[in-house]
């Protein structure tokens, strides 16, 4: 549990891999700041179009309303200075600059609560998340199950032959990987 004092601001991180129950995890944390009646916003990638345009969906359909957005402008734009809880779902997807908005928000006392992979699907760091972590105060890395062994699982394994580093998808596309199974199916 995350106890910070009053009017002082923070970032939190959630990673892992696909299917790890990131949004999950962000919609629990988020649900508990509106029990507490903090006002909160939640943004998401305008890009992840998964479940639905207007909420953050996890995997097994538990969701919350959010705001899509295709650029940090858009998110300034939508942001309510009474605000005390920011949340960012897919922040991997999200362009250079969200780093600065997180850190502007934290400082101005908001508390900010992501979630994204930390990983691509050739286990590269993943967009602006890898900064996003050393800049946390709070960082929470997940496990998925693998699909292939039972082990613990924490890389993304892409089924489809997309090269493209953005690839939008659930279990059609991903499954949850551990690093020997990942490795292995990776030199078939």
């Amino acid at each position: 549990m995350i106890i910070q004092a009053q009017d002082v601001g923070w970032v939190e991180v959630i990673c892992g891999p696909m299917f790890s129950g990131k949004t999950e995890e962000l919609i629990r944390r988020l649900r508990r700041a509106t029990y507490a009646r903090q006002r909160v916003q939640i943004f998401k990638p305008a890009i992840d179009d998964r479940y639905a345009e207007a909420s953050i969906v996890s995997h097994n359909q538990t969701e919350l309303p959010s705001i899509s957005v295709s650029s940090i402008e858009e998110m300034w734009e939508h942001l309510d200075p009474k605000t005390k809880v920011v949340g960012i779902d897919e922040v991997q997807f999200l362009p250079k600059g969200t780093v600065e908005i997180c850190e502007t928000l934290a400082n101005r006392g908001c508390r900010v609560v992501v979630a994204g992979l930390d990983r691509d699907y050739l286990a590269q760091p993943f967009g602006e998340m890898p900064t996003l972590l050393s800049i946390a105060e709070y960082v929470t890395k997940l496990s998925a199950i693998c699909v292939r062994c039972g082990n613990p699982a924490h890389y993304s394994y892409r089924l489809a032959g997309d090269n493209q580093q953005v690839l939008v998808g659930a279990t059609d596309q991903y499954e949850a990987r551990c690093r020997s199974c990942y490795y292995s199916l990776q030199q078939d």
